[in-house]
Parts: structure tokens; sequence; C-alpha cells
């Protein structure tokens, strides 16, 4: 590059000697300077308007403008660029083209927006699933087709650890599974997954399990009034039925614990049991369920301790708070060996409200932790069988939880005891037991 520079102006300095020398010859060297110049001005101007005519029509044809020296070398890389650029948009391209391809194979809709919402791009499955059209759509704010409260705040929250789940806008017998991821500048890509083969499954098993635990109670309760008034005149007995008598009212005792509890789960889950806005005294409760746990520990001779802090008033419903609360503390009555400690503890600070117990049992192995709150997962089966757990408990505090925007939160090691802490938040606090609100 160098070289041919340094010829262009050799060029250059013999163009001008040549004019002045032909100028001098006769008489007027100035005037032959000057047409040098003139000569150079007009060849320069003359690679300026190729320069101009191909940067304004690049693809009006595939070669370079001709020309000579340093304009010739400066036609050359530029056309030597615009080829690279060339082969990299199409190699871009195909990568773009090839990424919409396999998107629009998916089954779940994709949909691509930019900050505000605008659409950008969506795949097939997004016109099937939420009813979108490409001729009128593009350029739309998406929550102005998918027109439901709920996904406008999930939109705006900016908060998709966890998916949205609604009816499809278009086939509202569709149910879908929204979820949100951001990129680039502030950027959505929504996916939309159908749901509905496995919505309709869980609502199918709520159902059967609500149904069938009601029609189960009436029976049950029958059987379960004839063995009290067998068990309460065994004397009157043949000796030989009555071990078979107690352990029948022992079972039937268990199943009529683990319907209420199928019964009361299915009301959490479905619904039906909506949360009051009632304000809880947390300190009367804590004391009346820790004077029934006394009562249940019997000759175990648990030793407890209570500390309620101060803003020991919440807002929510008292007959789920005092379930989720019963299960926890008698749990740790039932788990715990005879003679340890239980602890019970409230405090509220600027995160929020934390009800804690703490026994000194067996403790868990963190690997079950995880599952603990799944219905009739159990850690040790051996250890229900002992303690006539029905494997609901847990479950039914984290929809109790769940109900009052809060959540739980286990501790727990082999030979450690156990650490169970329910969190609610700061909104649920409240200063007096007169005071009522919208939960």
């Amino acid at each position: 590059m160098q070289h041919s520079w340094t010829r262009y102006l050799r060029l250059i300095v013999v163009l001008l000697i040549t004019t002045t020398g032909i100028g001098l010859f006769f008489g007027y060297p100035s005037a032959g300077l000057m047409a040098g110049l003139a000569i150079y001005l007009v060849w320069t101007l003359a690679q300026i308007r190729k320069l101009h005519h191909w940067l304004a029509h690049p693809d009006a044809g595939d070669e370079a403008p001709e020309s000579i020296g340093l304009w010739g070398n400066i036609f050359d890389n530029l056309h030597r660029l615009h080829r690279d650029h060339l082969r990299t948009r199409d190699r871009l391209q195909a990568s773009v083209n090839r990424v919409q391809e396999s998107t629009n194979a998916m089954r779940d809709g994709v949909v691509m927006t930019d900050a505000q919402g605008r659409m950008e791009w969506w795949n097939g499955s997004a016109d099937h699933l939420l009813g979108f059209r490409r001729q009128t759509d593009r350029g739309q704010y998406v929550h102005n087709l998918i027109r439901h409260p709920s996904f406008k705040a999930y939109f705006d929250a900016r908060d998709y650890r966890e998916p949205l789940e609604l009816n499809s806008p278009a086939k509202p017998h569709i149910h879908l599974q929204i979820q949100i991821s951001l990129f680039g500048d502030d950027d959505r890509l929504i996916v939309a997954k159908d749901v509905t083969r496995l919505f309709q499954l869980e609502q199918m098993r709520r159902d059967f399990v609500g149904n069938v635990s009601h029609e189960m109670r009436t029976p049950l309760t029958v059987i379960s009034g004839y063995l009290e008034t067998m068990v309460d005149n065994a004397d009157d007995l043949p000796p030989k039925w009555r071990r078979a008598i107690n352990t029948m009212a022992q079972q039937s005792s268990r199943m009529e614990a683990l319907i209420t509890d199928l019964i009361l789960l299915s009301k959490l889950e479905t619904g039906e049991q909506l949360v009051n806005a009632d304000v809880v005294d947390i300190q009367a409760m804590v004391n009346h369920i820790c004077a029934d746990a006394k009562a249940l520990s019997g000759d175990k001779q648990h030793t407890f301790s209570v500390e309620i802090g101060e803003r020991s008033f919440l807002k929510g419903d008292e007959g789920q708070l005092r379930s989720a609360f019963s299960n926890l503390i008698f749990n740790a009555v039932k788990y715990t060996p005879a003679g340890g400690h239980i602890k019970v503890t409230w405090t509220a600070d600027r995160h929020g409200a934390h009800l804690s117990v703490k026994d000194t049992g067996i403790g868990i192995d963190p690997v079950h932790i995880p599952r603990l709150t799944e219905r009739f997962y159990r850690a040790d089966p051996s250890r229900h069988q002992q303690t006539g757990g029905t494997g609901l408990g847990l479950a039914i505090v984290k929809h109790v939880l769940l109900n009052h925007d809060g959540s739980l939160e286990i501790k727990s090691g082999p030979g450690q005891g156990s650490e169970f802490t329910c969190h609610f938040p700061r909104e649920r606090i409240a200063e007096h037991l007169e005071e009522t609100g919208p939960a």
C-alpha cells in the first residue's frame, strides 16, 4: 500500500512538471501548472463520481469500477470488503433462517417482542395457540392481543421465575403455560406451551380426590361409631376379639384423619376455601396449639419454649393458619424422641413475619427436603406407620402458605433436628387486632 501511494505521488509530480514544462516552452509556466492541476482535479472528480455511483447502486453489478493507480487500489479493496460483507450477511441470514425454521417446527408458540411489547416475530404455533395473524399483527402490542389482566401484570412485573397459566385468547378450551425470558435490550421471548392435557388430568385428580373423600366419610363415620361402641363394651366381647376390635378402631381413626386431610387439601387446591380478611392473634393461637401439643406429648415429656416477638398480628384466614401451624408443631411432637425439646418462635422484621418450629428430633436427610411437601411423600415410611401420619400435613402447610403469599423453608440433617419456618410478606402484618382490610 505504501509503495502504491509513493508511486501515485510520483505520477502527480511528473504530471505537474510536464505541464509546467510545456507552459514554460510557450512562455507561460504558471498557466502550464494550472492546466496540470485542472487535469488532475477533473480526473479525481471522475473517480469520485464512479465511487459515488457504485456506492449508490451496490447491487447493480458485481464488478468494481475500472481505474488505475491509487483509485484502482481503493476500488479493488472496497470491492473485496463488499464481497466479504455479502458472504458474512448470507451466512448470518442462513443461521437466522435455520433458527426460524427449527422454531417453526416447535409445537410451542414462540413470540419475540421489544421492551414495550411490540411483536417482532412469532412462529406458526403461536398463530394456532394464540390466534395471531401475520398480515395485521406485526408491530402490535402483545398484551392487546392476549387480553388477560394477569398476562399484562405478568409481562410488566419482570419477575419470570414462575410461569403463568391461562386460557388461550383464540381457543378458550386450550390451557396455556406462558414463560417469558429477557434478552438483548429488555426484549422479551415469550413461550406458550399447551398444557391442556395436564390441566385436565390435574382437575380430574382433584375432583376424584374431593368426591371420593366426601363419599367415604359417611360410611367410615358409621363404621367408626360402631367400633367405638364395641371398644367401650370390650369387656362383654370374647377375649380373642378385643385385640382385633382395638386395631380396627385405631385404623379407622387413621382413615378418618386421612380423609379429613384430603378434603381440606382439596378445598385449598381448588380455591373453595377462600382466604378471609381477618386479623389473627398469632400469640394466642400458638399458645393454644402448644397446650394441645403438650397433651399430645403425654409420657414423652417433651419440653416446650415459646417466644413471640412484637407485631404478632397477621392478616389471613384463622382456620387455615391454625391448620398449618398445628401440623408443624404436632409433627415436631410426633417425630421427636422422648425428652426432646421443641422451640416455637415468632418474629417480624423488614422482610416480613416468620414462624419457626425447631425440634431436637433425629432429623431428615437433605436429599428428601425438596420433596417433603409433596402429597404422600414419606422420607421414612416406618415413622409414619408408628405415628399414624397421613403424609399430607406438609402439603397442607404449603398450600396454606401459598394462599397467604408465603413460603416454607426447611432446614434439617440426620441427628441435627429439624427447623420448619413459615415466611409471610410484610403486607400481611397487622398492627392491631381490630385492623381489618383486604388480604
